[in-house]
């Protein structure tokens, strides 16, 4: 792969990890709430790497080939995030200015939110078979799998810096604003809520 088709799929697929949207919510409503943001973007990023796993191996093509198992897939990931925007809403009036306060579960289980979070999005799945053939040149001399991870290690690097990078600055900004600290918090929330239920509508439409 040449150094121009990489850089053209950094610059393409940051505009995609930029665009607020589940993970995003999750990483901000952690840096609200806990002590480190790591635990959160370790878990986003794992979801990410399943499905990059699985992309190398070319198994997901077997799952977005399959409207059953793509419909199961975004209900289960709608009903996810329902369930985590409803449980944000609820907390976000303990949030405080005090970050050792709002310790309220361990990282092992924020890591296994965020993973479920990320790995039950449908989309990661459309993402990886939409956007990476776009960008896969057969004829080289590297082989797709190969290429395939390669593009896999940039997503990942790019979720890895903007999540880490919101997280950080929403702990940073908001901690010592309480009040706009649940409103974010509230509206993280929000976010993950009408993510989820767009995702139900649109698995229920298809």
């Amino acid at each position: 792969m040449d150094t121009s088709t990489l850089v053209a799929f950094l610059v393409v697929d940051l505009l995609l990890v930029v665009t607020p949207g589940a993970d995003w919510a999750y990483a901000i409503a952690s840096g609200l709430r806990e002590r480190s943001v790591v635990p959160a973007v370790g878990g986003l990023l794992a979801g990410h790497a399943v499905y990059a796993l699985l992309a190398v191996a070319g198994l997901a093509v077997i799952v977005a080939s399959s409207p059953a198992a793509l419909t199961a897939l975004t209900a289960a990931g709608a009903g996810y995030l329902l369930w985590l925007g409803w449980g944000v809403l609820r907390r976000s009036a303990t949030v405080t200015a005090s970050a050792g306060e709002t310790v309220a579960v361990s990282r092992v289980r924020v890591a296994l939110r965020g993973a479920g979070i990320s790995g039950l999005n449908p989309k990661a799945v459309l993402l990886y078979f939409s956007l990476f053939p776009q960008f896969l040149q057969p004829t080289a001399d590297w082989p797709v799998a190969v290429q395939t991870g390669l593009l896999s290690l940039i997503h990942l690097s790019a979720c890895a810096v903007v999540y880490l990078a919101v997280g950080t600055s929403a702990r940073v900004v908001l901690t010592t604003r309480p009040a706009a600290a649940r409103i974010v918090t509230r509206v993280s929330g929000v976010m993950m809520i009408v993510v989820g239920a767009f995702l139900l509508a649109e698995g229920l439409a298809d």
